[in-house]
This record gives structure tokens, C-alpha cells and sequence, in this order.
């Protein structure tokens, strides 16, 4: 099917593509900015068990998920009918409150609570996303949907080290404070500087559910895309809670705990920053579902080393090269998603990849931390090795010509 798109680049292309990329390059900034320290936080409102932490480190990363997926269909259907703009705007002006009231946080719950507020009003980088794939060309959906990842990429990388610097500093409230005064300076660059063509379409004239899926021409590679992006999420939000943790495991709790963690958790991103751009090109000349197939094996096999590191500098390397195949997976889904959505559904259709991102995000954080606390932190590589070698098994068997 084609999509309606235009082929045209519209006019102020590039002012909204070089501000949204910033506004998420702020946004995944903030998060590992925060995020990876989180753990080490709530460690500090209490005397917890091992297993106690780990779980309450989980939840708290989760529970923004869990209320993410749940909401996300809805504002799917509102950016339908008034714009990607509006949810950019709404996702960053309330996560720059939440974000900055869990900085003053004196008990868990509170930062549970605070978290779940995020969740049911996040989705800045996800509409950002959908933004630039309604206002760009088929044939540069490639490198759009890679350069729109590196921006957050980039910001998971220049996060985790400023955030393990901050918090080495001055303590882990701070980060907070600062990520949240950087969302409200997205919220405003967003109002002032993206142009979105969009024509509203009224709530009674969005197709139902049922007759997008009729107008798709392959509604099963769109499933697979779902439940890929799930998976994927869920590798990636299954060390994530934990890896503070376990580079104080690693460094027998001596030294500069913070900074190290910093590290491990930037290298991910630096990896997928190398690699994106040669990939995106790539992926434009020999399609986006071999580029995802090459990635999901490299991605499954690369977790076996990392089962068996002792140090925090050897898994920091092999999550370095993770990072390279990480290019290679997002935003090649995001691509297929793009080349076979209708125009006018993109809003509904990414929502519910989102749910999806979401589910993963949920799935993820509950694993890891409950793995890890009833058993080991290398378990939990060994299951998510398990789990991206099925998705790959998932994409092979059901890969298309179109899009090979």
C-alpha cells in the first residue's frame, strides 16, 4: 500500500527536525541523567534489603511504563485529530514537574507515585518521532528515523556522565532539579520553533481500529514490529534498573561508585551513536527488516560475554558494542512502521507501538529486578540473551519480500 505521504519536504523542515532532535537529545539526557542513579537514590530513604531494593528499584522504574501503555492509545487518537505538536507540548511541560518534585522525594512511594504521574503524560520523544515521519519523504525515512534516535541516543550518552558527576557532587537530588528545568526549556522551544503540517481531522471522521487493519498490507509484519519493540525495550530496561547496582557489586562498593555506574550506563549510547548514521544510509538502500534481522543476532550473541564479566570496564566494553547493534533495531521497526502505516493513522499506529515500548519497558525493569534479587545480576543477562535470540527466531520466520 502506499502511503499518502507527501513527497515533497515540506517547507520548515529543518527548523522542526534540528528542534525536535534537541527536545529529545534534552529528553534522553534527563533520563539517564537521572535514571541510573535512581536505584542509588532510594537506597538512601531507607534501610532496605538486597532483595527489597532491588524490587522497589524496579517497580519505580516500571510503574512509568505500566501507566504509559495504558494511557498511550488515547493520546494516539487525540494526536489524530489536533497534532503531534500538542502531545510534544503535553509530555514536556508535566514531566518537567514530576521530574523536578522527585528531586524533593523523602520516601519511596512518593517517588513511585511521581513516576506514575510521568507515565500517564510522557511521550515527548515518541510524538516527536511521528511528527517528522507525517512531515518526511519516503526516501529519506531511513535517515530521519535514525537521526531522530541519535538525538536521544546522544543524550543517553552526555546523561549518565553528567548525572554520575552531579550526583558524585552534590548528591543524586540534584539531577532532578536540573532535568526538570531542562524539560520546561524543551516545553518552550517546541511552542516557539515547531511548524507542523497537519490538517485536524475530526473525531468522528478517524477510521476505527478495525479499518486501518483492513487497509494495511501486511497487518502481520505490523504485529511482529509491536511485539519486536517490546522485546527490544524489555533487553534494554532489564539492565537498566540494575546496573548501578551491580558496578557496586562489581567494585566490591569501593570507589567512585557513581562515576563508574555513569560509564557503563553511557557506553550503550556511544556505540549507537558511531553506528547510526551508517546504518541509516544503509538502511535506506538495502532495506530496514536485514538491517533489523543482522541486529537482533548480533544483540542476542553479544550478551553471552557479558554473562561472564568481572569488572565494570569489561562491561562497559561489550555494552559499548551493544550499542552498535542497538542502532540497528528501533529504528529499523520504525522505518517499516513508516513505510507501511497509512499517513493519516501514524498518530494511532506509533501510540500503540509505544504501548508496546511501554509493555517492554514494564516487562523489563519487573525481570531484571526480580531476577537479580532472587537470584543474580549475570541471570538477568542470560535471560535477556534467551529472549532477543527468540525475537530473532520471530522476525527470520516471518520476514516478507516487500521488505526484504
Amino acid at each position: 500500500m502506499e502511503n499518502t505521504l507527501n513527497e515533497q519536504t515540506p517547507e520548515g523542515w529543518h527548523q522542526t527536525f534540528i528542534t525536535l532532535w534537541i527536545g529529545c537529545f534534552i529528553t534522553g539526557m534527563g533520563y539517564s541523567m537521572t535514571m541510573p542513579f535512581l536505584s542509588l537514590f532510594i537506597a538512601e530513604l531507607g534501610n532496605f534489603s538486597r532483595f527489597q531494593l532491588n524490587i522497589y528499584s524496579g517497580l519505580a522504574f516500571a510503574i512509568t511504563f505500566l501507566s504509559q501503555a495504558v494511557i498511550s492509545p488515547y493520546w494516539g487518537s487525540l494526536a489524530d485529530q489536533k497534532g503531534r505538536k500538542l502531545m510534544c507540548l503535553r509530555a514536556s511541560f508535566v514531566m518537567s514537574i514530576t521530574i523536578f518534585l522527585v528531586g524533593f522525594a523523602t520516601n519511596v512511594w512518593v517517588i513511585i507515585l511521581l513516576r506514575f504521574l510521568q507515565g500517564l503524560f510522557s511521550g515527548y520523544i515518541s510524538n516527536a518521532t511521528a511528527l517528522m515521519a507525517s512531515e518526511t519523504p519516503h526516501s529519506r525515512s531511513g535517515w530521519v528515523m535514525t537521526s531522530m534516535m541519535t538525538s536521544g541516543v546522544t543524550g543517553n550518552l552526555v546523561g549518565p556522565l553528567l548525572g554520575g558527576t552531579l550526583s558524585g557532587w552534590f548528591g543524586y537530588r540534584i539531577p532532578f532539579f536540573i532535568t526538570g528545568i531542562l524539560m520546561f526549556l524543551t516545553f518552550l522551544i517546541t511552542f516557539f520553533l515547531v511548524h507542523e503540517h497537519f490538517s485536524p481531522i475530526k473525531k468522528e471522521e478517524l477510521k476505527p481500529l478495525k479499518g486501518i487493519i483492513a487497509e494495511l498490507p501486511n497487518v502481520k509484519i505490523i504485529v511482529i514490529m509491536f511485539f519486536t519493540t517490546m522485546f527490544v525495550q524489555a533487553s534494554v530496561m532489564s539492565i537498566d534498573p540494575i546496573v548501578s547496582l551491580y558496578v557496586k557489586e562489581l567494585m566490591h562498593g569501593q570507589g567512585n561508585i557513581s562515576f563508574v555506574a555513569g560509564v557503563v550506563a553511557a557506553t550503550p549510547g556511544l556505540g549507537t551513536l558511531i553506528a547510526s548514521s551508517k546504518i541509516g544510509h544503509t538502511m535506506d538502500h538495502i532495506g530496514p527488516q536485514k538491517i533489523l534481522i543482522i541486529g537482533l543476532a548480533v544483540a542476542a550473541a553479544l550478551f553471552v560475554p557479558m554473562t561472564f564479566v568481572s569488572s565494570p570496564w569489561a562491561l562497559a566494553f561489550w555494552r559499548f558494542i551493544l550499542g552498535l547493534a542497538n542502532a540497528a533495531l528501533l529504528p529499523a521497526v520504525q522505518t517499516i512502521l513508516t513505510l507501511d502505516s497509512p499517513a493519516d493513522a501514524f498518530g494511532r499506529i506509533f501510540s500503540y507501538n509505544q504501548s508496546f515500548q511501554a509493555a517492554g519497558s514494564v516487562m523489563g525493569s519487573l525481570a531484571g529486578s526480580t531476577i537479580s534479587g532472587a537470584f543474580s545480576y549475570q541471570a538477568v543477562f542470560i535471560v535477556t540473551g534467551i529472549m532477543l535470540l527468540f525475537n530473532f527466531i520471530l522476525v527470520i520466520f516471518n520476514r516478507t519480500k516487500s521488505l526484504s
